[in-house]
């Protein structure tokens, strides 16, 4: 054990003594190692912000929730021009599943409508987010009040004129989140009590966050856009309790709601009961193959890398021909000297790669302080696996000029150093 100690440490000032005394080569040979350990890694952390951003922008709704409507979240056998002939969900057969599903935890309607403009007094707030969902929404997505409450169910049910605002909203209309509540703002037409104030979230991948939105009962929205109108996306939102066999609960729905549309035995469904763990499936698969992109990209860098290093060895191997013969003479075994240049592959590899870790850590800091909400994350996995990597590429550039090297002839090897 000793031995290999003083070999890792003789192996260790070799490298350092290759750094200090021919700092242009070694700059030019690590260049490649850190500039691909810096990609690999850079991928691997974007990925990884990604996905975190994602899956942070959909925490409050669990991946075991579904949602019934005219279009599929996956791929399907259907064609396209099929399925978008299909007819729209309507508040009747959400009516219908929540008197049938006993198996439900909740079932919620909602429908997705244009932005659109609130005002209050001389303040204007354009393209607002409107969420119009029934009273039943807090149950299936968890949203957190600042201030206030939600609408109640005779308020959903009679589409009363009440409201609820995102953070943002309600400081761009009065200044302070909490100075809104009981205040009337102006939506479709009509004045809207205020009776609730979210707490702010924070920026959303692609926009979705809250805090730029405003939720009302879905009734009203009905009242304005009607049951039938093409600007509007009705959904009907399920979840299912604990503990319910989701595969079964799902065709259960479909036997319902097929049951309810009157479709015969040999008839397609003519909508789609799509579950929210398919986009959490389609969510890993994107990040998956885009790591799988960057990794095949930035190896080319890293294969240069290696070429840089087996070259900056071999150059070592030709300086220390004279030394590796008086070794060899002094009873150094060839698995000595071996891995005395390996070890100083993999240390030359392993500089250059935490230099190239260094620099993805100073890019993640200024990527999160110029985009603000999106945090750049840095896991000290990929850190780790940045080191590793770094390392194997040292051991395998090494590997030809150590072998070269622990194969020498001590007498040629002292004969031709001279």
């Amino acid at each position: 054990m000793l031995i290999y100690l003083r070999v890792l440490k003789e192996s260790f000032n070799f490298a350092l003594s290759a750094l200090v005394n021919n700092k242009l080569r070694t700059f030019l040979s690590l260049l490649g190692v850190t500039i691909g350990i810096f990609s690999i890694i850079a991928v691997l952390a974007a990925v990884d912000s990604l996905k975190q951003e994602i899956e942070g922008s959909l925490s409050g709704i669990d991946n075991s929730t579904i949602i019934v409507m005219r279009f599929p979240f996956t791929s399907t056998d259907i064609p396209r021009w099929k399925w978008q002939q299909f007819p729209d969900v309507s508040y009747s057969e959400y009516e219908a599943l929540k008197r049938s599903l006993p198996d439900a935890k909740a079932v919620c309607f909602v429908l997705n409508v244009p932005s659109e403009t609130l005002k209050y007094e001389d303040n204007t707030v354009p393209s607002v987010n409107i969420a119009a969902v029934s009273y039943e929404y807090p149950e299936i997505e968890t949203l957190k009040l600042e201030d206030g409450r939600f609408f109640t169910e005779s308020e959903s049910n009679n589409g009363a004129a009440v409201i609820i605002l995102g953070d943002e909203i309600a400081k761009n209309l009065f200044g302070s989140p909490l100075a809104s509540m009981g205040k009337k703002v102006r939506l479709y037409g009509r004045k809207f009590t205020v009776i609730g104030v979210l707490k702010k979230e924070g920026n959303a991948l692609g926009g979705g966050s809250k805090d730029t939105a405003a939720l009302v009962s879905v009734n009203v929205a009905r009242r304005v856009y009607g049951d039938n109108n093409n600007a509007v996306f009705p959904q009907i939102t399920i979840k299912p309790k604990k503990g319910i066999d989701d595969a079964g609960f799902m065709a259960m729905i479909s036997q319902k709601l097929r049951s309810i549309r009157g479709l015969r035995a040999e008839e397609t469904d003519t909508f789609f009961v799509n579950q929210f763990q398919g986009i959490a499936d389609i969510i890993d698969n994107i990040t998956g193959q885009m790591n799988i992109i960057g990794l095949v990209i930035s190896g080319f860098s890293l294969l240069v890398g290696g070429f840089g290093i087996a070259n900056i060895m071999f150059v070592s191997v030709k300086e220390r021909t004279n030394l590796i013969g008086i070794q060899k003479s002094l009873g150094a075994k060839n698995k000595f000297i071996l891995f005395q240049f390996l070890f100083e592959a993999v240390i030359l590899a392993v500089i250059g790669g935490l230099i190239g870790l260094v620099l993805v850590f100073l890019v993640s800091i200024l990527a999160s302080s110029m985009t603000g909400d999106f945090d750049f994350v840095l896991s000290a996995s990929n850190m780790f696996i940045g080191t590793i990597i770094s390392a194997a590429i040292g051991l395998i550039a090494g590997i030809l000029p150590a072998i070269s090297a622990s194969k020498l002839d001590p007498v040629e090897a002292i004969r031709t150093g001279m």
